[in-house]
């Protein structure tokens, strides 16, 4: 390999404290460490985190304008509680999105790679089902919904989704011991791959959409039928 092709190594992006204390802060609201109704200070915060008080309070408000936190004057920062109507607002924006994206992903020319890597977080998901392990399910689950919108090219429609999966999850994770096996959900999954191989946008959109639709009627049914009217 000569000198002029000879590729040179990136460098890893160094994460600013304020970086650092938002990603491990997110990871605890999501992972539900920090539940929903959980109230901090930020000097508490900030000691938690072993940081000072300016990239923890920087943290809080880029979580708050994500609108996983609320932040108080002389309360600290108060981990946003999720409601049912929340769920059906949310779940009604990602179907609403993520439709669009599985139809706008179809009518794109994808690596093999990629199509390879959305199979295989199916895959990963049938794997997890005959394992009875719905944890593993629910994580593969949001890999392949991430994986999925991504392909379709359109960063704002992106970072929209990402946003409100983040709001659901907490919950999701929260009812999973409460649902059924999701055997129909993997079939789904599978059917949208094979639709945006074939290029057949029209049916990508419609399997995503039913898709999206019932799963967010279940995680309400469950709510409301253990009366987890606010979480």
């Amino acid at each position: 390999m000569t000198a002029a092709t000879k590729k040179t190594p990136r460098k890893k992006t160094k994460l600013s404290l304020t970086d650092k204390a938002y990603v491990e802060l997110k990871r605890r609201i999501l992972e539900n460490e920090l539940p929903p109704g959980y109230q901090i200070m930020e000097s508490e915060l900030a000691e938690l985190l072993d940081i000072s008080r300016t990239p923890a309070r920087e943290a809080m408000m880029r979580l708050e304008s994500e609108g996983l936190v609320e932040i108080r004057a002389r309360h600290g920062m108060i981990v946003k509680r999720i409601s049912v109507k929340d769920m059906m607002e949310i779940y009604a924006v990602l179907t609403a999105l993520e439709s669009m994206a599985a139809w706008q992903a179809a009518q794109l020319d994808h690596p093999p790679e990629v199509i390879a890597e959305l199979r295989e977080s199916v895959e990963q998901m049938e794997q997890a089902l005959a394992d009875k392990d719905l944890k593993a399910w629910a994580n593969s689950d949001e890999k392949f919904h991430r994986l999925l919108v991504a392909m379709c090219g359109n960063s704002r429609l992106i970072q929209l989704v990402d946003r409100y999966i983040d709001q659901s999850h907490r919950v999701r994770m929260m009812t999973l011991s409460l649902r059924p096996m999701p055997l129909k959900s993997n079939e789904d999954h599978a059917n949208v791959v094979a639709a945006i191989e074939n290029k057949d946008a029209d049916t990508a959109r419609r399997i995503h959409r039913i898709h999206r639709e019932k799963a967010g009627n279940l995680l309400v049914e469950i709510l409301k039928k253990h009366n987890l009217t606010q979480l």
